[in-house]
Formats: structure tokens, C-alpha cells, sequence
């Protein structure tokens, strides 16, 4: 975005303009209702209250700026049609508001797209092309046709009426959580994190807005640092939401005046929230929805203005979608179990003679650790002349102290375990 169009937005009416998204979005959005969550409020001493975007219409909570961008249009410019990027969450968000519209829609997606994504944009009636092998190859031919066919190209998240939008969230946190001290809002582009902050200061301006990126995704932290918009070099991480190298124009010059801190957050923190969610709430929230979760259990040490304010803390986090497929889920659900301390897997070297493996089986069966896989192989040993069997064997354990339990069993009764996970 150009800087005059950046001082622009900047100048205008915010709490007027939020209002109006307020009003657009009744009867198409959801009002997501706020979740108590006892086991996030017991393991951070703070009272949280789930913000389930997760639950919105099309699955995350890009519907609202897509649908506030879509309905500032005229007459004239529905008729042109709506073309835009994304290998998402933004795509069903603006496939979903142009139907509701009456416009045509044609989202441009990179052909790595899965087809479960790809199916489920279609379903809203837009027009799907693949293109290129990153999204950046995407946005750029989407920029294409808008310049070449005079469709209307709806940004992902550096745009005035997209950030109001997302900031119908905050507003319905106010209402709902009259006495929320802080709201966690996971920050990619920073569309979501610049209209939630853009309406907490507008309407509240006590109310802290606390930004989480996970670690492989430094964008926005190394442009605060320098004061600037500054692209990572690259991003590496499963919250796909959120995994933007350069963020947005507006966003930043909002985030950087408004927003109250940042929190990095781990692959593993990440991984272990969406367990949480799925086997304490039932909920099923994407990667990129889950870095606000990850974020609380690191407010005391990290943000220096949380632990600095008095009182009690009530804090909600923005859990911004849930569209993830189920073979990702399962590797996420797996990864987590590790990391809980869940599954354990371990080799061992056995003398290849009868009776060992189950003299191994009976340890496991005395600690009541149950086994998942085994791989039996004598080609495996650490000499391929010695007379000894290697042993890998995955185990569902209950945390920490079950694995030490189990591989202390093993070795009392004459075996050498070597963890692996």
C-alpha cells in the first residue's frame, strides 16, 4: 500500500467506520459467543475466555473483512467481480461474501493447494484457478487480471475495510467481557491484529492487545524493531494463518502504534493448544488459531506490561479458525502426545536368543505402558557380527514421570533403553 493511501486510512472516522462494519456483518457473521476455559484459567492463574472465531461461517474469521470489503462496494464494481489470492481461509471468505453479494468471484490459488480447500471454495460458487507454485505467484496473476479485466481485487488483510471488519471482533469482546483486561490476537499479515487493536483503543483503551507469532514467522517482530516494515528472509512454521513474510502497510502503522506487545511462541506450544482444545473443549482449531493459546501459558515472563498491571487478569484469546484436514490433524495430534509426554518410542538391543522380546512385553505390561508398534530387526544391531537383536518400540504413556518410570523398569531388568521420542 502506498504511504499517502496508508495517511489516508489513518485519518479516517474508526469508530464510525467500525460501527458501519458492525452493522454490515448482522445476519451474515456470527456473534461468536466467548467459551470459560477452567484448565487454561487453572494452568495460567488468569481468568481466559475463549474467543471461538473457529466456529464462524466458513470456518475462520476472514468472513468479516471479506464480507465489510465486499459490501462497501458499489453497484458498479459488484458487477466487474471480485478476484483475489489465498490458499485459505481468505479465499472461502471472500467466495462466501461475493455469493452473498451477488458478484462473481474468482480466487486465484497456487497449485499446491490441497484439493479439500480447493473443493470447499467452489462450493460458494466461486471460479478457482491454479497458478504457480507459491502463493506469491498467485497474488501476482490475481493482481493481473484485476488490472487487466478491471475486476476488484480484495487484499487479504492491508486494507481500511478489511482491518474494520476484523475488528467486529473486538467489538463483540467488549460487549460480551465487560471487564476483559487483555485480548491475544495471532498476528500474520495482521489484518485480524490490527482491527482488533484499531477497535480496543477506539472504544476501550485500557484493554490491552497482546500480539503471538510463532517463532518461524519473525516478520512483524523484526519490523518493530526497526521501526519499519522489514520482509523475513523466510518462515518456517505449521501455522500456515500466519506464515507471511512481508507484513501489510496499514497493518503495521496501526499494530506499531497500538498494540501492547508481542509474545513468540513454539512449534511445540502451538502443537500441545490444539490437543488441549480437541480432548478438554472438544474444539478444533487450526494451527494458526492456536498461536493466541500457545501465547497465555508465557504472558508473566514474556510481556513485561502483563505482568506489570495490577489486579486480576481476565484474558481473552482469539481463536481466529479451524479449517485444518484430518491428515494434518493426525500428525498434530501425534506430534502433541509427544511432546505431553504421551507416546514414547525407544530402542533397545536384545540378545537374539527366544524369550527376550517378551521378556520386554512383560516389563511394559507391569507399568501398564501399552504398546503401539514394534520393529523387530537383527540387521539393525550396532554390529552386524554381534548375536543381538535391535528393538524399537512406541508405547502410550501418561506423561514424564510414567517414562522415566518405564525405562527405569527396563533397565532394572538388565536392558540398556536409548529414547528416541
Amino acid at each position: 500500500m502506498e504511504q499517502n493511501e496508508v495517511l489516508k486510512a489513518l485519518q479516517r472516522d474508526h469508530a464510525a467506520e467500525l460501527k458501519k462494519a458492525a452493522q454490515r456483518l448482522k445476519g451474515t457473521a456470527k456473534h461468536t459467543e466467548v467459551i470459560a476455559s477452567p484448565v487454561l484459567s487453572d494452568m495460567t492463574g488468569h481468568q481466559i475466555l475463549l474467543k471461538p472465531e473457529n466456529l464462524q461461517v466458513t470456518g475462520s474469521f476472514k468472513i468479516r473483512g471479506a464480507y465489510n470489503k465486499i459490501a462497501s462496494l458499489s453497484e458498479d464494481q459488484l458487477a466487474r467481480g471480485i478476484v483475489t489470492a489465498s490458499a485459505g481461509n481468505h479465499a472461502q471468505g471472500v467466495a462466501y461474501a461475493a455469493r452473498e453479494r451477488g458478484a462473481k468471484a474468482t480466487i486465484c490459488m497456487p497449485t499446491i493447494t490441497p484439493p479439500l480447500k480447493v473443493d470447499a471454495t467452489k462450493a460458494y460458487g466461486a471460479d478457482v484457478v491454479l497458478h504457480g507454485d507459491v502463493f506469491d505467484e498467485a497474488a501476482a496473476y490475481a493482481q493481473k487480471l484485476s488490472d487487466e479485466q478491471g475486476m476488484i481485487y480484495v487484499p487479504p488483510f492491508d486494507d481500511y475495510e478489511v482491518i474494520c471488519g476484523q475488528g467486529t471482533i473486538a467489538m463483540e469482546i467488549l460487549e460480551d467481557v465487560p471487564n476483559v483486561t487483555d485480548i491475544v490476537v495471532p498476528l500474520g499479515g495482521g489484518g485480524l491484529g490490527a482491527g482488533v487493536a484499531l477497535a480496543v483503543k477506539t472504544f476501550k483503551p485500557e484493554v490491552r492487545v497482546i500480539g503471538a507469532i510463532p517463532e518461524g514467522s519473525p516478520a512483524f517482530k523484526n519490523s518493530f524493531a526497526a521501526g519499519r516494515v522489514v520482509p523475513a528472509d523466510k518462515v518456517v512454521t505449521s501455522a500456515e494463518g500466519v506464515a507471511v513474510k512481508r507484513p501489510g502497510d496499514l497493518t503495521f502503522a496501526l499494530l506499531n502504534e497500538f498494540l501492547d506487545d508481542l509474545i513468540t511462541v513454539s512449534e511445540r506450544d502451538i502443537n500441545e493448544m490444539i490437543l488441549l482444545m480437541l480432548e478438554k473443549h472438544k474444539l478444533v482449531v487450526e494451527a494458526a488459531g492456536a498461536v493466541s493459546l500457545a501465547a497465555l501459558e508465557h504472558l508473566n515472563l514474556r510481556s513485561r506490561k502483563f505482568a506489570s498491571a495490577p489486579g486480576p487478569h481476565v484474558v481473552v484469546p482469539i481463536m481466529s479458525g479451524g479449517n485444518i484436514d484430518t491428515v494434518t490433524i493426525g500428525a498434530v495430534i501425534q506430534k502433541g502426545m509427544i511432546a505431553r509426554g504421551r507416546i514414547m518410542n525407544f530402542e533397545v538391543e536384545l540378545p537374539d536368543l527366544p524369550g527376550q522380546l517378551l521378556k520386554v512385553a512383560q516389563v511394559l505390561a507391569e507399568q501398564r505402558a501399552n504398546v503401539i508398534a514394534l520393529d523387530h530387526d537383527q540387521f539393525k544391531a550396532s554390529g552386524h557380527y554381534t548375536n543381538a537383536v535391535a528393538l524399537g518400540v512406541t508405547v502410550e504413556t501418561n506423561g514424564p514421570d510414567h517414562i522415566d518410570r518405564v525405562l527405569e523398569a527396563l533397565k532394572q531388568a538388565g536392558f540398556d533403553p536409548k529414547r528416541i521420542y
